[in-house]
């Protein structure tokens, strides 16, 4: 029995519902319909037009009128997806760490030690800083509001992670028993504390922020003392 082909009401097109359902099972990536489509490019657009009036205009002057004329959507649209400019703040911040904890999770697996995973974590932060740096350079504009809502869902999630790291090394018996949310806390400090200074500087190193890092966090002064003298 043939399977009966349904009419799309997003775009009007026959849309084979019973191919859609057989494409994750022969490896291949599920049909995304127009609606779907249209949501999410609108999302990404107030998204980027609200990340450009933070950056100009500061999160206190700014207001959602900004944004909407910055996108040249309908006001209406702006509002089935975010109810105020708080909302969009806090997505911006959610939409940096949905891209960062993969990519700190996949350094997590292919690490074999702490200090390895602490390496890749931080050249991960840093080259994500660099590949983005007109968000991280409006959250740093905003570093008053973005150290108010640090606790956005995905924030807390990614910190979160790091302790949960940090934990298992302790219960594997490759680190003391120490305290895993003050480490984590102090690792991710170190991070967003020398990323902005960077921010600041006309030459963006990635490699020597890393190093700094590490050594920072493993060896103390002792340790960076050393490697700035094995650079002479």
């Amino acid at each position: 029995m043939m399977d009966t082909l349904e009419k799309d009401p997003a775009d009007g097109s026959a849309s084979r519902a019973a191919e859609d359902d057989l494409a994750p099972q022969a490896g291949l990536a599920p049909r995304i319909g127009k609606r779907e489509r249209t949501k999410a490019n609108n999302r990404e657009a107030i998204l980027n037009a609200a990340q450009e009036v933070f950056g100009e205009l500061g999160y206190g002057a700014a207001t959602v009128r900004d944004i909407i004329r910055k996108t040249g959507l309908a006001s209406g649209t702006f509002y089935n997806y975010f109810k105020s400019k708080e909302e969009v703040f806090e997505a911006l911040m959610d939409r940096g760490a949905l891209r960062l904890r993969p990519r700190i999770r996949e350094q997590r697996l292919k690490s074999k030690t702490l200090q390895e995973f602490i390496y890749n974590a931080y050249h991960t932060y840093f080259l994500d800083l660099h590949d983005d740096i007109a968000n991280y350079r409006m959250l740093q504009r905003n570093s008053g509001a973005v150290r108010v809502r640090m606790s956005t869902p995905e924030v807390l999630a990614g910190f979160d992670e790091i302790r949960k790291y940090i934990e298992e090394y302790i219960q594997a018996g490759k680190l003391a028993e120490l305290d895993a949310e003050f480490l984590s806390a102090a690792a991710i400090g170190i991070a967003s504390e020398l990323g902005d200074r960077m921010l600041m500087r006309e030459e963006f190193d990635v490699e020597g922020a890393t190093n700094f890092s590490v050594n920072l966090l493993f060896g103390g002064l002792p340790a960076l003392s050393e490697a700035a003298q094995n650079k002479k």
